[in-house]
C-alpha cells in the first residue's frame, strides 16, 4: 500500500518534541487540548440543563472523534448523508441519526442493510412517500425502521410544515407496521449564525415552540415522542431553556471557525475556543510588504471570509486568497514586518465543515508537538 505523504512523514513525527512545525503544508491541525476543553465544556452544559447531547458528524467525518464524544456522554451522533453513516458505522460507531430523508431506491436498499447491523440507527421522514420506502423495506427485511419525522422550522430545505401535512405523515406511521416513532427533528440551520442576539433569540424560541406543537400533536394521535433533537451551536445557550428538547445537535463546537468567531452571544462570545487550524509555509516573500503561502483555495472552504490568522505572523497581519495553490499575507507596516520563507503559520478557518472535506487526516497536536493522526474517515461521502 502506497501512503500518503501525510501518513508517511507524520507517522515519523509522532511524539518528537517540536515536530509540530515539521508537518508537510497545507495540513489540517487540531489542537488536542482546545479540543478537548470544548468537548467538556459542552458536555457539563448539557448535563446542567438535562438534556442529551447528539452532536453533528459532519463536521468533523471522524470515528475517532464520534467515539470520543460519547465517551464524554453524547447520546449518539448526527450524519448528514447515508455514506456518512455507512463510514463511521465501518469504524465502531453504532448510534446514528440520519437527519437527512431518503429518497431513491438505492439509498434505501443501502439504508436496510446498514439497518440490519447497527445497534441504534434512527432515520427522519418528510414525506408521505420517504415513509411508505421505508415500510416496504422493512416490512421484506423483518426488522423495523426507527423514524423522527423532520419539522420544517422555516428554512425549507428538508422537513414538512406543521400545518402542511404534518398529522397526516404522523398518522401514517403510526399505522405502518414497519416503522417505530421516535419523535421529532427541528434543526434550524439559518439562525445558527444570526448576528441579531435578540433575533436569533426570538426566533430560535419560535422554533421551540413549534416543536412542541408538534409533539402535542403527535401525543394525541398516541405516539409517543421519546426525542425531540434539534437546536446546534449557535442557539445552545437558547433553546434548552424552552424545555422541549431531549437533545442537542451542536457540531461546530469541537472546532469553532471564522464564522462562529464573528457571531456575538448575550455573553458576548461563545465558550469554545478555536481547536481547528490550517496549517501553512511561506513560499516567496520577492515583494515588500507581501509573502506568499501554500494554501489558497484548494486548502480551505471558500463559501465564507478569508481565514484569520491565528499564529505565526506580526500583529496587523491579513491573509487573502491569491489562488488555487497559494495564499497571500498582507503585513501591516511593509518596511518594519517580514516573514521568511520557511515560516510557519496557522489559520482559523473560514467555515470548519467543508474544510475538513478537503483532507484526508487530522494533524493532532499538543504544544509544539505532533501526537496523533486522525484519519477523516467519511471524507468526501456525499452520497
Amino acid at each position: 500500500m502506497v501512503l500518503s505523504v501525510h501518513e508517511r512523514i507524520g507517522r515519523g513525527l509522532i511524539g518528537k518534541p517540536g515536530s509540530a512545525k515539521d508537518i508537510p503544508t497545507p495540513a489540517l491541525v487540531l489542537d488536542l487540548d482546545a479540543f478537548e476543553r470544548n468537548l467538556a465544556r459542552m458536555a457539563k452544559h448539557c448535563a446542567s440543563q438535562g438534556l442529551g447531547l447528539r452532536p453533528h458528524a459532519k463536521t468533523h467525518k471522524s470515528a475517532e472523534i464520534a467515539k470520543r464524544q460519547m465517551m464524554a456522554g453524547a447520546v449518539g451522533v448526527c450524519c448528514a448523508k447515508l455514506g456518512e453513516a455507512e463510514a463511521l458505522a465501518a469504524r465502531g460507531v453504532d448510534r446514528i441519526l440520519l437527519t437527512s430523508p431518503l429518497a431513491t431506491k438505492g439509498a434505501v436498499a443501502r439504508a436496510t442493510e446498514l439497518n440490519d447491523v447497527m445497534e441504534e440507527l434512527i432515520f427522519t421522514v418528510d414525506h408521505p412517500d420517504g415513509a411508505s420506502d421505508l415500510n416496504e423495506a422493512a416490512l421484506a427485511a423483518g426488522k423495523p425502521f426507527r423514524v423522527l419525522i423532520d419539522l420544517d422550522p422555516g428554512l425549507h430545505r428538508t422537513g414538512i410544515g406543521l400545518n402542511q401535512g404534518f398529522d397526516a405523515l404522523a398518522l401514517q406511521i403510526k399505522r405502518s407496521e414497519g416503522l417505530r416513532f421516535c419523535g421529532i427533528q427541528g434543526y434550524a440551520g439559518h439562525l445558527m449564525h444570526e448576528a441579531d442576539v435578540e433575533k436569533r433569540r426570538t426566533q430560535s424560541l419560535e422554533v421551540m415552540d413549534m416543536l412542541r406543537d408538534a409533539k402535542t400533536r403527535a401525543e394525541a394521535i398516541g405516539l409517543s415522542c421519546n426525542i425531540v433533537t434539534g437546536g446546534g451551536t449557535g442557539t445552545y445557550d437558547i433553546d434548552p431553556g424552552a424545555g422541549v428538547l431531549t437533545d442537542l445537535q451542536g457540531g461546530s463546537y469541537i472546532f469553532m471557525d471564522r464564522e462562529y468567531a464573528e457571531v456575538p452571544t448575550a455573553d458576548g462570545h461563545f465558550p469554545f475556543e478555536p481547536a481547528l487550524f490550517v496549517q501553512t509555509s511561506v513560499i516567496s516573500v520577492n515583494t515588500p510588504g507581501l509573502v506568499t503561502t501554500d494554501a489558497g483555495f484548494k486548502s480551505f472552504a471558500t463559501d465564507a471570509e478569508a481565514p484569520l490568522i491565528h499564529s505565526g505572523a506580526p500583529e496587523g497581519a491579513g491573509y487573502f486568497f491569491f489562488g488555487d495553490e497559494q495564499g497571500g499575507i498582507l503585513l501591516a507596516d511593509a518596511e518594519k514586518d517580514h516573514l521568511p520563507r520557511g515560516s510557519v503559520l496557522t489559520c482559523v478557518v473560514p467555515h470548519c465543515d467543508p474544510t475538513v472535506n478537503l483532507y484526508d487526516w487530522y494533524h493532532v497536536v499538543q504544544g509544539d508537538t505532533l501526537v496523533d493522526l486522525w484519519p477523516i474517515d467519511a471524507r468526501g461521502a456525499s452520497q
